[in-house]
Order: C-alpha cells, then structure tokens, then sequence
C-alpha cells in the first residue's frame, strides 16, 4: 500500500525571540504588561536565538547529506522564519529560502484579549479569565478573540493532511511553536487531553529542540509515525550557547 507519511518529521521550536527576553524582564520587574513595540508576528530572534539556530544548523549538517531534510514547512512568523533559514543554510540542506512552504496554520496559538499580559496584568484586567481557565483546564479554555488548544488542535489536522498528501515518503522539517510542537504529538501518538498536559507540565520546549519522528511501515494498516526524540537539546548543549525554554510572550494562558 502506498506510503501516506514522511520517512522522517523534525518538529524544531524556534530560537529564543526578543519577546521571551522581554517577557523575562517583565515578570522579574512585575510589571503587568510585556514590552514589546511590533505585532508577535513581528517578533524577531534574539542574538541567543540566532546562535541557537546555527548550533542547530551544525547538527543537521553532520548528517549524512540523504538524511537531511529535503523539504521545510515553517510559520510565517518572523522568529520561525529566521530559524528556518539559518538552519537551512548553515545546516547544508540544500533547501532554497524562496522554497520553504510558509503555513500560517503552523504560527502560535492565539491569546486574544490576554495578549501581552504577564500573569500579574491578567489577575489585574481579567480576574474572571483566570477563573474561567480554572474551571474548563488549559486544553479547553478559549480567551476572548483568542483559540483553546483545541482550535490550534482543528487547524493543525489539517497540516497533517497536507504533510501526508505532498510530503509522504519525503524528509520533513517543520518550524513552528511551543503549543504547536505540543498540539502535533496530540495528533500524532493519537494522544488524549491528561496526556498532553502531564507531557507539558514535565516541562517548556526548549527554544531550537528538536521533536523526531521516523515512519514504521509496520504501525498500523498503512504505517505510522514512531516519536523517535522529544525535547532534544544536545546539538545546542554540545556548542556550549546556553538552552532556554520560555514560553513566548502571551504566556498567560499558555
């Protein structure tokens, strides 16, 4: 039967952005809202994000050149973006920037009315949010104009369909987001809600971590996709450029 799902699937964070620096400053100073004067689409790396994005690119570039990605899905945001291309380029996988499959079904869940908001501005402004979260769970709770993990969870499907409609048998590499990454093992290990959320209260995604899948023919019917790695940081621990894992700046309701 025919092949429906890549050979292999890297899941990669992004870099550390100027928005997790600025988050950081904000909590520490206790302020409500985070500081940060562009869209979170906008949002660039940080000089860290940047080296965190070549070690990884140094990584991939000692694979043999056929086990490589050959083809990128990223987010449009800009973050993404800027990692995607320097791991493209200084990872040697002979993937044209002008090839990347941009998706906007890949950026970051959305936090409506919360964006910006440490966890000190929404007790502040939305006390009501936070009861509301209490009693739904993060899984479900949606922020006004903003989507539960759920509705990233609708739109991520589809990614799938395409993945395995143009991609199959191909070698993936998709760079997206912290609640993306976490949203993507829910659908591929076919995980249920307590699941996913002990997997997330283990632990942040680690900015340029690495989640690897490989396809086992013998899953399943048609094959399946077997989660080979999670959270893998050692081609960023062994350059020595330091590891973070904070959440992006609409962290609050995360």
């Amino acid at each position: 039967m025919e092949q429906r799902w890549p050979d292999r699937l890297w899941i990669v964070r992004h870099g550390e952005s100027a928005g997790n620096v600025a988050r950081n400053l904000a909590r520490a100073a206790g302020h409500a809202r985070i500081d940060i004067a562009m869209r979170d689409a906008d949002v660039p790396l940080s000089s860290l994000g940047r080296q965190q994005s070549q070690a990884l690119a140094r990584w991939f570039a000692a694979l043999p050149a056929e086990e490589r990605p050959d083809c990128v899905l990223v987010s449009p945001y800009l973050r993404a973006r800027e990692t995607a291309e320097l791991v493209a380029t200084h990872g040697e996988l002979g993937v044209a920037h002008r090839e990347f499959v941009s998706d906007e079904r890949l950026r970051e869940k959305e936090f409506g009315v919360l964006d910006r908001l440490t966890e000190t501005g929404i007790a502040e402004h939305y006390p009501e949010q936070t009861e509301h979260r209490r009693i739904l769970g993060k899984f479900y709770h949606r922020p006004p104009g903003g989507e539960s993990w759920c509705d990233v969870i609708l739109r991520l499907r589809s990614v799938l369909d395409t993945v395995s409609l143009h991609f199959a048998a191909r070698r993936v590499l998709i760079v997206t987001h912290q609640v993306v990454v976490l949203c993507l093992r829910y659908l591929l290990e076919n995980l249920d809600e307590a699941s996913i959320l002990a997997i997330d209260r283990d632990g942040d995604v680690a900015n340029c971590s690495v989640t690897e899948y490989r396809f086992d023919p013998d899953r399943g019917v048609r094959g399946g996709m077997i989660l080979a790695r999670y959270n893998f940081v050692a081609p960023i621990e062994r350059t020595g450029v330091a590891v973070t894992s904070e959440p992006d700046a609409k962290v609050a309701a995360r």
